[in-house]
């Protein structure tokens, strides 16, 4: 496991780590290029034209990299970077997840309510567990990820959750397998990486159990 939190493969093409010196997987890294100002810009989609710059999807590498001015030496010239950088890629990384749960949920691969869920875990349909971090541990206990603790993702706060099903909170959701599942999982390994936490395993009750969680 990276730093940011994804796995790694050896099939995955790798990037260095200004801040680590490490190379490890793009998907666990976060993508900088240089603005028309010289200033450092994060490219959260990895497609904005330039010579890239990565740092491991890590809160406390993001830190250093600013306090210690890394994006320069990176840069080979001074170059302007924002202060919160950390809280501003974290809040990138929270609107990319809901997002792409909400493509999901408009092309019928993404679900939220507690009964929803549970129908969806006692068919097999679903591949991933959604579970909001502030949500009733008593609630959550009783729905099981599919797929173990790695199918599990509980970095989004119930009011994050609820934006991406046009709802004013969300505590369950689940997402079905295809690529969208892939790509939300990946995001949901770097924003962890952020927030600090990793995500924990929910209780080992099956799903099946009445709850009023919504």
């Amino acid at each position: 496991m990276t730093r940011g939190g994804h796995k790694e493969s050896r099939d995955e093409p790798e990037r260095k780590c200004i801040v680590s010196g490490e190379s490890q997987p793009k998907a666990g890294l976060i993508r900088f290029v240089l603005g028309p100002e010289d200033e450092i810009v994060p490219d959260i989609l990895a497609r904005l034209p330039g010579r890239g710059i990565y740092v491991a999807a890590d809160r406390e590498a993001l830190a250093k990299a600013v306090k210690k001015n890394l994006f320069s030496r990176a840069a080979r010239r001074p170059v302007k970077v924002r202060d919160d950088l950390p809280e501003m890629i974290e809040q990138l990384l929270v609107q990319r997840l809901i997002d792409l749960i909400s493509l999901g949920r408009k092309a019928g691969d993404a679900i939220c309510g507690y009964e929803k869920v549970k129908d969806w875990l006692i068919k097999g349909q679903a591949r991933t567990l959604i579970q909001a971090s502030d949500g009733s541990e008593r609630g959550k206990e009783k729905l099981r990820p599919p797929n173990g603790p790695e199918s599990l993702i509980s970095c989004l706060t119930a009011g994050e959750m609820g934006l991406a099903f046009s709802r004013e909170r969300a505590i369950h959701a689940a997402l079905a397998a295809g690529g969208l599942n892939n790509r939300v999982v990946e995001e949901a390994a770097r924003l962890v990486g952020l927030r600090g936490a990793e995500d924990k395993q929910v209780g080992d009750m099956i799903a099946g159990k009445d709850t009023k969680d919504a």
